[in-house]
């Protein structure tokens, strides 16, 4: 039988996500119903996505029975108690990044999961780009030797934009852009926690983070640095260096279509999209879909590839990043 998703939030990652959707086979993966919190807004985005059912509130798509998964697509601040919704109406939740604006509400989040019993992944989509799963395979087997050094960096000239610059709205590149160099080092080091964190970055008037340098330090004097900038559009790629060669993602780090390991280049071609999309590459949104469809059906209560530890390390190291340029979220 096809998963059965419900859609919370009628905005433009929904949109994309539903266009990443329709690459799936239909008999695997159905959107059935769609929430946001005007049923008109809900209405426009079901007709123009074939779903067959709108609703005007997020609490009548949770009491749905017809649904095996939510996927949230609101902003960051409406996370927390979105998630704690479904969560507690037993609804497994795919949570678009970052899961929440801090770490105590991350952790209570996880807790509710657990407590429920129900699926709960952070919907870090890059993780499942077939170029990352060959990362993960290339540096597990040795084939660039031990990992010294990653560098990576995604920066783009945005401001003025409310949802980078306002607080209120969940705002800063750190939660938005620089979560995906971020969650990169992380991945490469095996998700584990650096010894030391130092960051230096320049702050807006609104209290947010424009643009942040980290440094991380890992054991045994293995390196990471990233750059993130809401103000500055960068390169945009990123590279591992180990003892016996290097991984490369020449440009879009978070959702690489190249990867080139010691000059060789491999290419993963993204599905066209059957309609326009509003961020590069969503297509590939795909691939996280498919991780949860086949999480469901073996019963798991989290994904490896992004696990509930995972997500507590990002929102710890999240936090103490900005903390030491002056950035705090109530």
């Amino acid at each position: 039988m096809a998963t059965r998703w419900g859609i919370c939030s009628a905005g433009k990652i929904s949109h994309d996500f539903m266009v990443a959707m329709k690459t799936l086979p239909p008999e695997d993966h159905q959107a059935v119903a769609v929430a946001a919190r005007s049923l008109e807004d809900a209405k426009k985005f079901a007709k123009r996505h074939n779903i067959p059912q709108a609703y005007g509130s997020y609490e009548e798509l949770a009491k749905d029975p017809n649904i095996d998964v939510v996927y949230i697509g609101t902003i960051q601040t409406n996370h927390l108690n979105s998630c704690l919704l479904f969560l507690n109406a037993k609804k497994p939740v795919l949570c678009e990044k970052s899961l929440a604006m801090t770490t105590k509400e991350v952790k209570e989040i996880l807790a509710c999961a657990k407590k429920n019993n129900v699926f709960l992944m952070e919907a870090i989509w890059a993780r499942f780009f077939p170029a990352y799963r060959e990362v993960r395979r290339l540096i597990a087997q040795g084939e660039i030797g031990d990992v010294k050094m990653v560098r990576s960096e995604f920066g783009l000239s945005v401001l003025p934009l409310p949802r980078l610059e306002l607080k209120e709205l969940g705002g800063g590149a750190l939660l938005d852009i620089g979560l995906y160099p971020l969650q990169f080092s992380l991945m490469v080091y095996g998700g584990e926690k650096p010894e030391s964190i130092k960051t230096e970055g320049v702050i807006l008037d609104t209290g947010v983070d424009e643009t942040l340098v980290v440094t991380f330090k890992f054991t045994n004097n293995r390196m990471a640095v990233f750059t993130s900038s809401s103000g500055l559009q960068l390169q945009n790629d990123a590279i591992i260096v180990g003892t016996k060669g290097l991984i490369r993602f020449p440009t879009h780090m978070w959702c690489p279509e190249v990867m080139v390991v010691n000059g060789k280049e491999t290419k993963y071609p993204l599905p066209e999209p059957h309609l326009p999309l509003n961020f590069v590459h969503s297509t590939g949104l795909r691939y996280e879909a498919e991780e949860v469809r086949q999480c469901l059906l073996k019963g798991m209560k989290e994904c490896p590839i992004v696990s509930h530890a995972d997500s507590l390390l990002l929102a710890e190291v999240k936090e103490e990043i900005l903390k030491q340029v002056g950035v705090m979220y109530d």
